[in-house]
């Protein structure tokens, strides 16, 4: 009652007290609509695999309510958008308020003047050019009357507090793109309004009932989002072996191509063959903090980029992997972009093998090297799905002693997990891949959620000595 906001008096009334007792939950909805004169728009009962439902009736005095923030009930079942089967004509309350003083109107009854975004608050009089008509919220006049505290101040003002009625014309332009989903799929199914920006490019993820909407739906997206002049749809889950998704161009232009700016560094890249996602700009600054000038940072699973290329920025050396040809072209297009190409060394190389080569090769001519902590090395391995299946790989990977255990690695490797405890399971399945336990020398770092009971996560570690050297035989 109190997210509502039903005042505590209310509750207290003994009258209240008394019809609630005896009332079903409903029918004390009902009791609080007669105190308050209106009914708020969703009835939200939670439920799992639930959605949220209508009220079974409305009563006359709350259609207004309703109506100012749904179009035309016609456009239900609309797969091809046609904007002006929108419009439709609301009914709500105005002040005639000379045109003079309409400024300081507005801002004595900010709480009960209409705010919808996209709609006039003060409209012409066509009866008195030296008047005005404010508009006013039919959800805090719902009755067409001014309460108390509002008389009051039109009486200080001088100004007649007779509410009248205002046929409000509503068009497509007028609606929110939720709204206008909302209105045109099935009652009760799940709106999808959200999507990842990619410079010009939106990006979603439909569920199948959506599927007969998605062309209206892109439209839409692309008429209430400025900027946004293309609208893709992931047609399948990331299974490839270069980590790119099939998809379709829902609406606007076919050009995949776009820039970006994450971290304050532009990238450039082909959406539909590379991977990128937006959602990760604040884990690529996690990492990257961690990194001083002068330190080493091997990038496994490299991409276009936002990894090696912020490291390179803050003058560390970088060597930066991905099998994929299309990554590794864009990575060294946006190296020469930002200006870091001489900083970094890029490879298109499978994971293991950037590992067993270069990796091993740099690691074995700077460790014994190391006299003092000055250098730190830093081993990104960002492919969730696969990346700790690769940890094996540094059992053995040097030969000899090391000069000062300090100066081992630091090894950033990310997992999904569906797990009930993810961070115990990515820390199991890293010791079973290193063959070594790792308790109490690594962290884990919960990075996102992907989907329900799938995390994302992070686990942080320097290799263990007896497992990244093998000792000669004496």
């Amino acid at each position: 009652l109190w997210r509502f906001g039903y005042s505590a008096r209310l509750l207290k009334t003994n009258h209240f007290r008394t019809a609630a007792s005896n009332t079903s939950f409903p029918a004390v909805w009902m009791l609080l609509a007669q105190y308050s004169g209106t009914i708020p728009v969703r009835f939200v009962v939670v439920k799992k695999n639930s959605f949220f439902t209508m009220p079974e009736t409305v009563p006359e005095t709350d259609k207004a309510n309703l109506e100012l923030y749904s179009p035309h009930p016609g456009v239900r079942g609309m797969t091809l958008l046609n904007r002006a089967a929108f419009k439709r004509t609301v009914v709500v309350p105005v002040l005639k308020v000379k045109k003079e003083i309409v400024n300081t109107l507005l801002k004595s009854l900010k709480h009960t003047v209409l705010q919808r975004p996209g709609l006039k608050r003060v409209v012409e009089d066509t009866e008195d050019e030296d008047s005005r008509l404010v508009i006013l919220d039919p959800h805090k006049i719902p009755e067409f009357s001014l309460g108390e505290a509002e008389q009051e101040v039109l009486k200080q003002l001088n100004v007649c507090p007779e509410v009248s009625k205002y046929n409000l014309e509503l068009a497509y332009e007028n609606f929110k793109s939720e709204e206008i989903l909302r209105a045109v799929l099935p009652e009760g199914q799940e709106v999808t309004s959200g999507f990842s920006r990619v410079g010009h490019i939106a990006h979603l993820n439909l569920r199948d009932h959506q599927l007969p909407y998605r062309y209206l739906i892109g439209q839409v997206l692309i008429d209430k989002n400025p900027g946004i002049t293309c609208v893709v749809n992931k047609t399948n889950i990331i299974d490839s072996t270069y980590r790119n998704f099939q998809m379709e161009v829902l609406a606007g232009e076919s050009n995949l191509v776009t820039k970006v700016k994450e971290n304050n560094i532009a990238y450039e890249l082909d959406f539909s063959k590379v991977y990128w996602n937006p959602r990760l700009s604040t884990e690529h600054g996690r990492i990257v903090e961690l990194l001083k000038p002068g330190d080493v940072l091997f990038d496994v699973f490299a991409g276009i980029g936002p990894f090696a290329i912020p490291a390179a920025k803050k003058k560390c050396r970088v060597f930066a992997n991905d099998l994929n040809p299309e990554s590794y072209s864009w990575l060294l297009h946006n190296c020469k972009l930002n200006k870091v190409d001489n900083k970094i060394k890029a490879f298109n190389m499978d994971g293991r093998d950037f590992l067993l080569g270069p990796v091993r090769e740099e690691l074995s001519k700077e460790l014994p090297l190391l006299k003092e902590q000055k250098t730190s090395f830093h081993i990104v391995m960002n492919l969730p799905a696969l990346a700790i299946e690769f940890l094996d790989v540094f059992r053995h990977l040097l030969v000899g002693e090391p000069c000062s255990t300090a100066g081992l690695p630091t090894v950033h490797c990310y997992g999904f997990s569906k797990h009930d405890d993810p961070a115990k399971d990515i820390q199991e399945r890293a010791e079973a891949s290193l063959g070594t336990s790792l308790a109490g020398r690594c962290s884990t770092y919960l990075v996102r959620n992907v989907a329900p009971n799938k995390e994302m996560l992070c686990i942080t570690f320097q290799i263990p000595a007896d497992v990244l050297y093998k000792r000669p035989c004496p």
